[in-house]
């Protein structure tokens, strides 16, 4: 991502070209800041606690689990932004990040949205493309084939903006839909979350990590910027 004209035009917008294509963005939208700096935690809570759960650690300037424990979730909620991580996951290993998730239920996936992360050869959950990593899970299928994803680095990005979604995997759209639509509202109704009418229907919430499946799981670099 290329940022161009900042100084030589600081009366107008900057431009930045990602990808190819050019987008003009707010000053606003400019403010990236970490949700992890690579050693605090006070950025995280669990869903059913203000502390961290047991099993989520820092290990090597990551945030690392081992096997199944209590989901993580940031402590402060996020409309509009763009968030951007990478992460690294263990053979067989399932998980997911979730956002504008609320506090309306017992669980947090049954309100937020989930970017799934997967061991996309070694997992049970990987029969079709909408569970592959980089799926809006069980919703949205991912295009590119089934890609190797377990025990290396990859990154993610995430950018979440009124109505409109869009994730990417190592630096590939992979997956770009529209909240509320009447193409989403279809696919929800035909799926498990028809159980749960608040699902993927806040405007702001939290961000979650999915930590109650088996495999392991690190993240490292988590960032975000709030766009307008």
């Amino acid at each position: 991502m290329l940022l161009v004209g900042a100084a030589a035009c600081a009366h107008r917008q900057p431009v930045v070209v990602d990808g190819g294509a050019a987008v003009r963005i707010s000053p606003r939208s400019m403010a990236w800041r970490p949700l992890f700096d690579g050693e605090s935690m006070a950025a995280w809570r669990g869903y059913d606690s203000d502390a961290v759960p047991a099993g989520w650690h820092v290990v090597d300037g990551a945030i690392t689990k081992t096997g199944g424990v209590e989901d993580l979730m940031t402590k402060e909620q996020f409309g509009n932004f763009e968030l951007e991580l990478q992460w690294e996951i263990g053979s067989r290993g399932n998980s997911g990040i979730f956002y504008r998730a609320t506090k309306d239920y017992d669980h947090i996936y049954w309100s937020g949205p989930e970017y799934q992360l997967e061991d996309n050869i070694g997992a049970a959950d990987n029969k079709s493309p909408d569970r592959w990593t980089a799926s809006d899970y069980a919703l949205y299928p991912v295009a590119g084939g089934q890609v190797a994803t377990a025990n290396k680095w990859n990154t993610t990005r995430i950018v979440v903006n009124g109505a409109h979604v869009e994730h990417w995997l190592n630096g590939k759209k992979l997956v770009e839909y529209e909240l509320w639509s009447p193409d989403w509202k279809a696919r929800v109704a035909a799926s498990k979350f028809k159980e749960w009418p608040m699902y993927g229907m806040a405007h702001r919430g939290y961000i979650g990590i999915q930590g109650d499946h088996p495999g392991a799981l690190s993240l490292r670099n988590i960032r975000i910027r709030e766009l307008p």
